[in-house]
């Protein structure tokens, strides 16, 4: 009898304490913080101006994290190589940057729905005529960012045109699209692979340098904010999807993408969409 009190006890208490574990959303609550990774260099979703992160991603956050008054906001600016080891190592509690959505990355990491378009395309300098279309890279030397998703469209599209039977594209990687950007401006790079929504802007603001050549050379991808895929996080995940979902219903999504790149992106807020690459 005193056997069966005791484990009868014991059972109790586990389950009390299961009862009262805090998952993330509740944890960032109670603490009235919650830590985020950003890379700040990604212009005009998240980059540095007088000290500070602005862009499109921080006016979103900022727009979602009003219904928590109280959660106050540190934002670690991380190298995007570092970004999701930092999240799956707990150096932060959620990604808030541009991530675009791959199977490899869905696999291990749970994915908000889109904020906006991710989709490949090149960008040449405005004054290489010779470079009409993107099947020109080939025997080229071209850039994008280390460990992106741009970088990998990048790398298939080359297979796709060296399998045509036309000369190898020479692809060198960067640790931050801005360093491939000014390669580019110097010569010393045919074209960099980056998102057609960071093109648009960039060619928006430089359009004496650089010039989006037609054509994607990727299919249809999203960029999503990120969070771990366990059941702890998921509570916060789908706290920030909602939030983005709101945001895309009520209008105020379209009216900071016109803000920040100057047109709008038509993305799916009802679910996260199957990977293309």
């Amino acid at each position: 009898m005193l056997l069966h009190r005791a484990i009868a006890g014991v059972l109790s208490l586990f389950l009390l304490g299961a009862a009262h574990s805090a998952d993330m959303l509740e944890t960032v609550k109670s603490k009235k913080e919650i830590v985020v990774g950003t890379e700040a260099q990604f212009a005009p979703f998240e980059f540095l101006q007088d000290g500070k992160i602005v862009g499109y991603g921080p006016d979103l956050m900022r727009l979602i994290l009003a219904d928590l008054p109280e959660v106050r906001v540190k934002q670690l600016d991380v190298p995007f190589q570092g970004i999701l080891p930092g999240l799956a190592t707990k150096r932060f509690d959620f990604v808030v940057t541009s991530v675009t959505l791959t199977k490899e990355r869905a696999d291990k990491f749970a994915f908000t729905v889109p904020i906006a378009d991710a989709t490949t395309a090149l960008v040449k300098r405005k004054e290489d005529s010779a470079l009409a279309d993107p099947a020109g890279i080939a025997g080229k030397t071209v850039g994008s960012q280390a460990g992106s998703a741009q970088l990998k469209a990048l790398q298939d599209y080359a297979k796709k045109l060296q399998a045509e039977g036309k000369p190898a594209v020479t692809i060198r990687e960067y640790v931050s699209f801005d360093e491939a950007y000014a390669d580019l401006a110097a010569g010393r790079l045919a074209a960099v692979a980056q998102s057609l929504s960071n093109l648009a802007t960039l060619v928006k603001t430089r359009g004496d340098i650089y010039a989006v050549m037609p054509a994607p050379i990727g299919p249809k991808t999203y960029f999503g904010w990120v969070g771990r895929k366990d059941a702890d996080s998921a509570p916060l995940v789908k706290f920030f999807s909602d939030g983005i979902a709101r945001a895309q219903k009520s209008g105020k999504l379209k009216e900071l993408q016109m803000k920040w790149f100057g047109f709008t992106m038509d993305v799916p807020t009802d679910a996260v969409p199957a990977p293309q690459m």
